[in-house]
């Protein structure tokens, strides 16, 4: 059985194509970039618009299908950015109707759960989502998806992003950031914000500012990687004490980042569990995790009339 999955939720447009047997058979994708920084709704549906015939034309090229070939159509059906959402959404209810084949929304914080458990040893992980808009640490315990702790303010995508803008280094902020960290040595007090299980970034954010040409953009990108991702991981190792669970998954855009990568290893091996690192290319946004998470999905028995496909941009991951 073969699933296609559309993923796009924020400033990526993808498909993937994977097969029962946990086979990867494409995965393509075409990002938004503003040199400005930050994503602009309508800018950003418009690319999802200009690139899904190309996108889809090279994932079946890939794959060495055709679209007959496909048995079943996943989307994200959210969380995400409206905007963005319906082009995905549009394009899955088209395609289902024109191939007459199942229709499965699925959504998107679990589906980086799921891509990772298929691709890796990992059987009952403790993921760790940090992407644009979300930071949550989920886990499945007592029958549902649980959110065990999550930022109150911004994402630590976003958070990254908001900093880059401020700093005048572009958008996507997280990667140029972690190449300046990287050149930094000298740490410099920030605020550490952590309240139980949550953390806020809004404060430390509002602090970075008023540092700005003040200290050494060096410095500064290397003492906010080593406070935010300190907080988070904090919180993370209270989730893994708390459910008892020892596997340890990365998920999100900015699971790619090195610094994060080596903290959560040193952090999980201390605990002597498993720490468990996606290639990037399944860290971020992709629609191989949505193609994987729609057959799961579909062989539960989930599966939507094109009346029920309504986006969710606000769907809670506790929600599942």
């Amino acid at each position: 059985m073969i699933s296609l999955g559309i993923e796009s939720t924020a400033h990526t447009f993808g498909i993937g194509i994977v097969n029962e047997k946990k086979q990867v058979l494409a995965n393509v994708r075409n990002s938004y970039s503003n040199p400005q920084g930050g994503m602009i709704p309508n800018e950003l549906a418009e690319h999802h618009i200009s690139v899904f015939k190309q996108v889809f034309k090279e994932a079946l090229a890939r794959a060495s299908i055709k679209a007959k070939d496909i048995d079943i159509i996943s989307f994200s059906q959210g969380p995400g950015i409206g905007h963005a959402l319906r082009v995905g959404a549009v394009f899955a209810r088209s395609l289902a109707l024109l191939l007459d084949k199942p229709l499965i929304g699925v959504n998107h914080c679990i589906a980086h759960l799921e891509i990772g458990k298929m691709l890796t040893e990992a059987k009952d992980p403790v993921l760790l989502y940090v992407s644009g808009a979300n930071t949550q640490i989920i886990a499945f315990e007592s029958g549902k998806y649980r959110i065990f702790g999550e930022t109150l303010d911004m994402g630590l995508g976003n958070f990254l992003d908001t900093f880059a803008r401020e700093a005048g280094i572009g958008f996507p902020g997280g990667p140029v950031i972690d190449k300046l960290a990287q050149k930094g040595s000298n740490y410099i007090e920030l605020p550490y914000v952590i309240k139980g299980m949550d953390i806020s970034l809004g404060g430390i954010l509002t602090n970075l500012k008023s540092k700005l040409n003040k200290y050494p953009l060096e410095d500064l990108c290397y003492s906010l990687q080593e406070t935010v991702f300190s907080m988070i991981l904090e919180a993370t190792e209270r989730a893994m004490a708390h459910t008892g669970k020892n596997e340890l998954l990365l998920g999100g855009g900015v699971a790619c980042n090195r610094r994060l990568q080596e903290m959560a290893r040193i952090m999980a091996e201390e605990r002597n569990a498993k720490c468990y690192v996606l290639p990037n290319e399944f860290n971020v946004d992709n629609g191989a995790m949505i193609a994987w998470l729609g057959l799961v999905n579909y062989k539960k028995g989930n599966q939507l009339t094109i009346e029920e496909s309504k986006i969710k941009p606000y769907w809670r991951t506790d929600e599942v």
